[in-house]
């Protein structure tokens, strides 16, 4: 009979050798066990990525989409509010000048132009709105405010109507500035003519909102507004009862035009709730893959525990047979 034998400082080798190897399965199956997921995916998977990969792919592209549909949300969201304030400030200049026009007194006209002159602000603050350090209204010219201030503006279309001592004539000067593109949209829109271009929300689907401060909703608004603040400058020399005709028109035109806004804010609402829409398909879609790639590379947590269970064991059988090596001696054996 042949006996093979091997020395101690190889047994001792082989032992750690193997000890190592017990706890690195250990820590494998403590992974997948407290993770529910394989470690060694290619081996699990056999070597074929090619589902996993595709899975990952979708994945990445859905994180894509949940940003866009936050800025998409959060641009038409912020558009919105600007829409609102701006309505509801042409709503009162509105109904202010309609009051206004039945007065003839000489302060009651000046109430009304302070009025116009801080609605106006209000107004081209509103289309000036930034959203993360974009413009909402100034096309692709997104680095730049859309409109120049409120005096820059009463400057300029005082100067046009310089002389004028009728309303139709009055009106009709300040209409023609606002259309003539060497007029309002030269000298006060700082903007693109490009309108922004539409935004990806999903793998099929864009929204566009091409609305720009020159929209002649926002035109006829300013324009009119402006009018009423310039109705009581002294070098002008508007009568009162041309003040109070003026004043009139321009309430029931600013009531019009307050018709003209609500189909803009009806644009950018129909824009929101197609964003929430996309974002909640997308986080559904995502729901779904995320499942599937989960599945793909799970654990499974009963056949997990058994091996733990079961290499463990074999670790403390380990340790007990390294101990008992160290036991043995020459002197023990011949006593």
């Amino acid at each position: 009979m042949t006996l093979t034998a091997i020395g101690d400082l190889a047994r001792g080798m082989t032992l750690r050798t193997r000890a190592s190897e017990i706890k690195t399965q250990i820590e494998t199956l403590s992974y997948e066990m407290s993770s529910g997921k394989v470690q060694d995916v290619s081996g699990h998977l056999g070597g074929d990525l090619s589902h996993l990969l595709d899975l990952d792919r979708n994945l990445a592209r859905l994180d894509a989409y949940k940003i866009a549909t936050s800025e998409a949300g959060l641009f038409t969201d912020v558009m919105q509010q600007s829409l609102t304030t701006f309505d509801e400030s042409l709503g009162e200049m509105s109904t202010s000048l309609l009051a206004f026009g039945t007065a003839n007194q000489t302060v009651t006209h000046e109430q009304a132009s302070v009025q116009a002159r801080n609605e106006l602000d209000t107004m081209i603050s509103a289309l000036n709105t930034r959203v993360g350090g974009r413009s909402l209204y100034s096309g692709v010219a997104t680095d730049v405010s859309p409109l120049a201030s409120a005096e820059t503006l009463l400057t300029a279309l005082e100067t046009e109507l310089a002389g004028l001592t009728t309303m139709t004539d009055i009106r009709t000067a300040a209409e023609n500035w606002f259309n003539d593109p060497t007029g309002f949209d030269s000298v006060i829109y700082q903007g693109s003519d490009t309108p922004l271009a539409p935004m990806q929300i999903s793998e099929n689907e864009r929204i566009s909102i091409p609305i720009t401060a020159t929209d002649p909703a926002f035109k006829s608004a300013l324009r009119d507004t402006a009018l009423a603040a310039l109705a009581s400058e002294d070098a002008l020399a508007w009568s009162p009862t041309l003040r109070k005709s003026l004043f009139t028109q321009l309430g029931i035109d600013l009531a019009n035009a307050k018709d003209e806004t609500v189909k803009l804010r009806a644009e950018v609402g129909a824009a929101e709730a197609r964003v929430e829409q996309a974002a909640t398909r997308n986080a559904a879609s995502r729901v779904g893959f995320e499942y599937s790639r989960n599945s793909l590379i799970a654990a499974d947590p009963y056949q997990t525990a058994a091996q733990l269970q079961t290499v463990q064991f074999q670790l403390e059988g380990l340790y007990s047979v390294t101990v008992r090596n160290a036991n043995l001696s020459l002197v023990n054996f011949l006593r």
